[in-house]
């Protein structure tokens, strides 16, 4: 009893360690593990140097809906949904194997560059689809399949790859490569790096 008590304990710090390494926010932490809200303060003090965030987690939907957000948002749960669909349970460890094959198909050029969808947004989405507040749907042109709102009507859907906003012809070399790469992964769920898929699923 005592033993299986210290090994829970050492998987739940392993875990918070690694949700707080990935930006994870005290609020998911509390939810994803039983460890206190002081330990876990203190150990995201020691990883990220600095005391945790206040305020509410960002439980809007529109946020999903603008146009880059959704674009990654949409990477990140087709992932998601591949490997739930290939026999992985749902649940935080799927997110975080999820989570890594997007920061692998993203490839952000320095490790300063932040991630569009950080992983607390990322927890929120999934939590989303499964309360049917947002749903996947397929795009009309590419046949991608983007994030929704819930209830969607079907055959109605253009995505922002297909119809861009005028503010995302800025920088239009590399917004093209980006797009091309997303299509991609967001119409095709098995062409995600199938070397991490494999190691991930393994």
């Amino acid at each position: 009893m005592t033993s299986t008590s210290i090994i829970q304990k050492y998987e739940e710090t392993q875990l918070a360690i690694k949700l707080i390494s990935l930006g994870g926010r005290i609020q998911m932490l509390e939810s994803e593990t039983n460890l206190s809200r002081n330990k876990l303060i203190k150990l995201y003090k020691e990883i990220q140097g600095c005391p945790p965030p206040k305020g509410l987690l960002p439980f809007s939907t529109s946020w999903f809906m603008t146009w880059e957000p959704n674009i990654h948002a949409s990477i990140f749960y087709n992932a998601y949904y591949y490997l739930v669909k290939n026999g992985l349970k749902s649940g935080i460890q799927t997110i975080l194997k999820a989570y890594q094959l997007y920061l692998e198909q993203c490839q952000f050029s320095s490790h300063k560059d932040k991630p569009v969808l950080g992983l607390t947004r990322a927890w929120i989405l999934v939590k989303f689809v499964e309360k049917k507040i947002m749903q996947q749907s397929c795009c009309n042109a590419c046949r991608g399949r983007f994030i929704t709102h819930a209830y969607h009507p079907q055959n109605t859907f253009t995505c922002s790859l297909c119809q861009p906003p005028s503010r995302a012809d800025k920088n239009n070399k590399t917004q093209k490569e980006n797009d091309e790469k997303c299509m991609k992964v967001l119409s095709k769920p098995s062409y995600l790096n199938s070397s991490v898929a494999k190691q991930i699923t393994a």
